[in-house]
């Protein structure tokens, strides 16, 4: 066999290789959500069957889900409220903090900048769960037990380091000069901010404000310490109390989780490309 046939051969395997792996991986990704939507659309009788397709499929899991049609489900789209107003607020405090370090880091080159970018990493030394008491004891101490706003204030502490850090990479590939043009025209540090360095650093902020929105979308033991009435839970911790009970029945488990799950999908896949973008140029820039 001739050089050249010998190549092309082993890149025939190479390439079927990769195919066969990349068609393992893809069911090993998928089985667990068809897992989900399998369970979903059974009755609730049908639910531990063996069956890899559902004999009867219904909706009526999810017109459950809709309706509130379960005690356990009794508040859901309020929890669901939580959920929104928690991250929307954990995302837009993320970027305000974040970018203004940024700047006044970056573009103000104030003396030992550097220092606090690292200090803020520093927090990501400790894993958060093994703060969840210490927080907890904070939080009541300010009168803020079963208040959202307790975890507002946990999750921006633990998003903000990470936005700095991408922020204060982006915007290096900012030039300067810009910087410096706007000031001989009479612009103040306000203005370039605003005017200058935000809608340049847009990717940026698209990834990290979907960042800090998913982080505290999926947030479960902060929410499950610091609230407790069903008028202010969220509904990861709300969804955990089907598992506390003898008959909850797993189809309207499965819909309510697919429900829960569809609003950040949805964003994920409308910013993909931007937040990509964004994470991208932020750790490559040094």
């Amino acid at each position: 066999m001739s050089a050249g046939s010998q190549a092309r051969l082993n890149k025939r395997v190479g390439d079927a290789g990769a195919m066969l792996l990349a068609v393992v991986l893809l069911i090993w990704t998928l089985l667990p959500l068809y897992n989900m939507v399998l369970v979903a659309v059974q009755q609730k009788e049908d639910v531990f069957s063996t069956n890899i397709w559902p004999p009867n499929p219904t909706l009526e899991s999810f017109w459950a889900v809709a309706h509130e049609a379960y005690w356990l489900l009794a508040n859901f789209w309020g929890q669901m409220r939580n959920s929104f107003w928690i991250g929307v607020s954990v995302s837009l405090l993320t970027l305000a903090i974040g970018s203004l370090t940024s700047f006044t880091i970056g573009r103000l080159r104030i003396r030992g900048g550097w220092l606090l970018t690292n200090a803020a990493l520093l927090t990501y030394v400790i894993p958060m769960s093994f703060l969840a008491i210490p927080f907890y004891g904070i939080m009541r101490g300010y009168g803020l037990a079963d208040n959202p706003l307790a975890v507002i204030a946990v999750e921006v502490t633990f998003a903000t380091p990470y936005a700095i850090f991408i922020f204060s990479q982006y915007g290096t590939s900012i030039p300067h000069e810009l910087d410096e043009a706007a000031r001989i025209d009479g612009a103040s540090p306000p203005q370039i901010f605003f005017r200058i360095y935000l809608p340049l650093m847009a990717p940026a902020l698209v990834a990290i404000g979907t960042y800090a929105l998913l982080l505290s979308w999926n947030e479960y033991l902060y929410t499950f310490l610091l609230l407790s009435s069903d008028s202010t839970i969220t509904v990861p911790v709300a969804l955990g109390k089907f598992l506390n009970s003898d008959e909850a029945p797993w189809n309207y488990l499965m819909a309510a989780a697919i429900t829960y799950a569809m609003p950040p999908l949805i964003i994920y896949y409308v910013v993909r490309r931007k937040m990509s973008a964004g994470l991208t140029m932020g750790g490559v820039k040094g």
